[in-house]
């Protein structure tokens, strides 16, 4: 079951590893919730800006 988790874990990483490196090829951001819930966008350049009505769409 460890190895299970373990693998799953790596995966996830992975995915989050390759959409940070799409949003920087195509000039946008990864979203994403933190460990404290908040929700928000990444810039390829590391600016972490927060979203704060993740329901309401702004574009």
């Amino acid at each position: 079951m460890m190895d299970r988790i373990q693998d799953l874990q790596k995966l996830i990483k992975l995915t989050g590893d390759r959409a940070k490196l799409d949003a920087k090829a195509n000039g946008t951001y990864i979203v994403y919730q933190t460990e404290k819930g908040q929700i928000v966008k990444e810039y390829a350049n590391g600016v972490i800006e927060p979203i704060d009505n993740p329901g309401v769409h702004h574009e």
